[in-house]
């Protein structure tokens, strides 16, 4: 075997071993790209879906609304939510209710009622979206 046969085969073995770790370091960056992706969130037959309920009632006028602003209901307050993620509004007082919306943190509401083992309060979102529901008691802080 001369010098020049000998030169060809160790350039193509070099060739051959870096053709194989870039190809090797560019799976791995694919996958490792593809695991960092969050998936969707997975939907059961069983979860209830998130309904919107249809207002039958007329929107509230100006002055309404200003009034509300002022002035509660005697027995309701003010209060904001202290639950990091968020609460789920729901249609009544259950944890097997109809999800009807959200209310995110530090939103501010206005607490209607509480159910008589103190679980659950009847809130309405202190905007103009006029949002009323049912959330997890014990999530709202009382403002002054």
């Amino acid at each position: 075997m001369n010098f020049y046969g000998f030169f060809k085969f160790l350039v193509g073995f070099i060739l051959a071993i870096l053709l194989l770790a870039g190809a090797s370091a560019a799976a791995v960056l694919y996958f490792a790209a593809k695991l960092t992706k969050m998936p969707e969130r997975p939907i059961f037959q069983n979860d209830k879906p998130i309904v919107q309920k249809a207002s039958t009632s007329p929107k509230p006028t100006p002055t309404n609304n200003t009034k509300s602003k002022k002035q509660l209901d005697p027995g309701t307050y003010r209060a904001t939510v202290v639950e990091p993620i968020g609460l789920i509004l729901r249609d009544t007082p259950s944890k097997n209710a109809n999800r009807i919306g959200g209310v995110s943190y530090q939103e501010k509401v206005i607490v209607l009622e509480e159910s008589s083992d103190k679980k659950w309060q009847k809130v309405r979102v202190d905007d103009d979206s006029n949002r009323t529901g049912w959330v997890s008691g014990g999530n709202t802080e009382k403002l002054n």
